[in-house]
């Protein structure tokens, strides 16, 4: 019986061993959250996001195209091999000959090696090339544009990362404070200076904070797997960024900066490209007003058996030289109405054009007015911080000295808390100002 027992006792501690290696483990094994640094981060998405890497097959699409239209310009070379069948031989009867006389053959074979150039097509095959190369100019163009919206997405989801951890420091301070503050309002009404209300009131407080922190940790967590996305990483790979969250003030002069836009932003080397396409499109409706002109060379082997040997009604081998003009020359003004409707749509593109140059510079002088918005409420709320721990302070002593309820505590400390986290978000809203700023500006 007490064998049994000693062998029901290891049992219990053997498997309770192995629980506790499957928990430890797991818990060693853990990976350490990679840290990065902005630049890292920007430089990471532009190499790994799915989005561009999409856009670089659009970008290889475009040469494609470009090597097609080039092909036009050149020789094309053709083979052909053809049987065909007669239903009978077709005779005739000469007069010097009593017999009848074979014109052809049932059995016909024919090899024909064609070699085709065009001379000329009203500059129609140069203009397609042209407007395909301009394609790939405007691919390049397209990935640039979405790498100035990654990296302005890549530096608004660090910097929430930043804003969420200095969240969570805030919420777990206040819990912090009102833990202790339960504490003391606990012993006060243990010792009758409160009333329970008092302590009632702490407790819900306290609640409430712990559900806040609750929060602020999954928005932490969901920034992370928002920062990991755009990155093209695992959504819940542990990751951390580096604290940037200052304010380092730069002096920059509006012309400059709308100069620089001017110059960089993609969309408007993008309209430059559509204006050059359409002046291109306006070729290719006017190559119709010209002839075509084109070359062919054919060399044939002819004969009636596979071999293409020649035969009494076929020659073995034989060659021709063609050139074809071909010139529509009325279609009811067809041609004439393509020409306008290109013509049309040049203008609307130059017209277009001047619009997205008055957005830019709208954007660029936007962007710096809310930097210096964001700038002038950084000392502000830096202030109310002070302000909102001095005055805890005092009320703190003062209900330390029973000349102050709990009511006026739990009202400072949550303006305290309310004052940290808007300078936080003071902090991230003029960090996030100035990548939007550069974002106007055409750069990252």
């Amino acid at each position: 019986m007490n064998a049994n027992r000693v062998m029901f006792y290891l049992t219990i501690g053997f498997w309770i061993a192995v629980a506790g290696l499957s928990w430890a483990v797991p818990a060693a094994a853990k990976a350490e959250p990679q840290v990065y640094s902005l630049a890292q981060s920007i430089t990471e998405a532009l190499v790994n996001n799915w989005d561009l890497k999409a856009l670089d097959e659009k970008r290889r699409q475009a040469v494609d195209t470009r090597n097609q239209a080039r092909a036009d310009l050149l020789p094309r070379f053709t083979t052909r091999y053809s049987y065909r069948r007669l239903d009978r031989v077709t005779t005739y009867r000469s007069p010097f000959d009593e017999d009848d006389i074979a014109t052809n053959s049932k059995e016909n074979y024919q090899w024909r090696n064609s070699v085709s150039q065009p001379l000329f097509a009203g500059f129609a095959l140069v203009g397609a090339y042209r407007l395909a190369d301009l394609g790939i100019d405007q691919s390049e163009m397209q990935v640039m544009l979405s790498e100035l919206d990654l990296a302005l997405q890549v530096k608004e989801a660090y910097f929430n990362i930043l804003v969420m951890d200095k969240t969570v420091d805030v919420a777990r301070k206040e819990v912090a404070f009102l833990s202790s503050n339960v504490d003391v309002t606990r012993s006060y009404f243990n010792a009758g200076m409160v009333p329970v209300n008092d302590l009632l009131k702490a407790e819900m407080e306290l609640a409430n904070a712990r559900q806040n922190l609750v929060t602020a940790r999954n928005q932490a967590v969901l920034a992370r797997s928002a920062f990991n996305t755009l990155l093209a990483r695992p959504v819940n790979a542990p990751v951390d960024v580096e604290d940037i969250l200052a304010y380092h003030p730069e002096p920059i002069v509006l012309d400059e900066a709308m100069a620089l836009a001017m110059e960089k932003r993609p969309e408007i080397r993008l309209i430059d490209i559509e204006i050059q396409r359409s002046e291109q499109q306006i070729v290719l409706a006017r190559s119709a007003y010209y002839p075509e002109v084109s070359f062919v060379y054919d060399y044939i082997k002819e004969g009636d058996s596979p071999k293409v040997s020649g035969s009494p009604f076929h020659d073995p081998e034989r060659w021709q030289a063609t050139v074809v003009g071909t010139l529509t020359f009325w279609e009811w003004g067809k041609t004439r109405y393509a020409v306008r409707q290109k013509e049309s749509a040049r203008e609307e593109l130059v017209k277009t054009r001047n619009a997205v140059a008055d957005r830019v510079r709208l954007d660029v002088r936007e962007a710096l007015l809310n930097l210096a918005t964001a700038a002038e409420n950084i000392p502000t709320t830096e202030k109310a911080v002070l302000q909102g721990e001095e005055n805890l302070r005092v009320n703190e002593e003062g209900y330390r000295a029973q000349m102050n309820t709990v009511t006026d505590v739990l009202d400072a400390q949550a303006l305290l808390t309310r004052a940290r986290v808007n300078y936080f978000k003071a902090l991230y809203g003029y960090n996030l100002a100035r990548a939007r700023l550069a974002r106007a500006m055409g750069t990252y």
